[in-house]
């Protein structure tokens, strides 16, 4: 069937049914993703690491399964493929943004992302001192989807190392500027991913355009134009 249906209530709670054809239905704003309760964290298996944020605990018990999306595009997916173990650090409000734009903007293949920080190593796994804390895995399952794939590990050590109010996703883009430190240069037409910060200039952004760091899609810059 091309029909899908939504049930809504009304505060006398009676049912109504809205009919949509799905060839009509058409994407009205999709930042409400953004309200998506989710973290920050580094991700670090051996020989990549990036900056992650989706994350989920799936289960409990001694040894609880946690999951990790990880952009296929992304050289960690393909490392992470051929590896056992991996890590994921909690990255906090209080943390270095400097974290997020070495882990987040650039690649393990063409430099090393821990040079400049303090760190150890389990497992071959290398994991930042400075964070809030970190939790080790065994990786168990793997499931891929069109753009992703979901790494299902199970905790084998985890560590809090202070206690601090860990970054949301929804602050991360609320404090996006700020935190990245985003200039555009004057006079120019820029257009600013509102996920990575990356800047697009040009008068209009070109059909079909996609972001090159964070594979994003054109509905997701805004204009920004800096006056002389």
């Amino acid at each position: 069937s091309n029909k899908i249906y939504l049930l809504n209530k009304t505060k006398n709670y009676d049912i109504i049914i809205t009919e949509y054809d799905v060839n009509e239905v058409n994407m009205k704003d999709k930042t409400v993703l953004y309200k998506i309760s989710q973290g920050m964290y580094v991700l670090s298996t051996k020989g990549a690491s990036c900056f992650v944020d989706a994350v989920s605990q799936v289960s409990g018990g001694e040894n609880p399964l946690v999951c990790v999306a990880v952009m296929k595009k992304n050289y960690t997916n393909e490392v992470m493929h051929k590896t056992n173990h991996f890590a994921l650090m909690v990255f906090g409000k209080n943390d270095n943004p400097d974290i997020i734009k070495t882990f987040g903007f650039s690649s393990s293949k063409e430099m090393d992302k821990f040079a400049k920080y303090e760190y150890f190593e389990q497992l071959d796994v290398k994991i930042l001192k400075s964070m809030i804390g970190y939790m080790l895995l065994e990786k168990v399952d793997t499931i891929e989807n069109e753009t992703h794939t979901l790494f299902i590990g199970k905790v084998i050590d985890a560590d809090k190392f202070k206690e601090e109010e860990a970054m949301t996703y929804s602050y991360y883009q609320e404090h996006k500027e700020e935190l990245l430190k985003v200039q555009t240069e004057r006079g120019k037409t820029a257009w600013v991913c509102s996920v990575c910060g990356y800047v697009y200039y040009g008068e209009e952004l070109p059909n079909e355009f996609t972001c090159p760091v964070c594979m994003m899609s054109k509905e997701y810059f805004n204009l920004k134009k800096e006056e002389l």
